[in-house]
């Protein structure tokens, strides 16, 4: 097993990966996923290591069967995110023939060394409750303020 990251040759497997954790969290109908398709390989080609970054666990046969991605934006510095790089977890998924063999715990650590390594000081995510568990290995906290949403389309 390879942990790496993503490139634009994976696009067809990243949309794969990514149709499928649409599936499995909400449901999606066929017309959604065709909207959904149509979007993607637009913002992977427009995205993919620039203000997204993907990791990926690669079988010895090329076949990609994990992943996490992280988008990445700049808000005014603060002491809680002094370079003001900011990043959001998201798409942390793995086929469910190959879970629970820690896939998720590679992809997600390897993410978050990039993220360092690039300066990120931050990383929010939302998490099911099965995932939890996943998050608060490698320190992940539930922050002190109430998250909200307005939803425009």
């Amino acid at each position: 097993m390879q942990i790496r990251k993503a490139t634009l040759k994976d696009m067809p497997q990243l949309i794969e990966l990514r149709i499928e954790c649409l599936r499995d969290m909400d449901g999606l109908s066929q017309e959604q996923e065709e909207r959904v398709r149509g979007k993607l390989e637009l913002y992977f080609k427009e995205h993919l290591d620039r203000d997204l970054i993907v990791v990926v666990a690669e079988t010895p046969k090329n076949k990609l069967i994990s992943t996490a991605f992280l988008v990445l934006s700049e808000w005014p510095s603060n002491p809680s995110f002094i370079t003001g790089k900011v990043g959001i977890l998201l798409n942390v998924y793995t086929y469910p023939e190959h879970r629970g063999k820690g896939l998720a715990t590679q992809v997600v650590s390897d993410l978050i060394e990039e993220a360092r390594r690039i300066g990120v000081s931050m990383i929010e995510l939302n998490a099911t409750p099965d995932g939890r568990p996943l998050y608060d290995k490698p320190g992940f906290k539930i922050p002190h303020y109430t998250g909200m949403r307005l939803r425009l389309t």
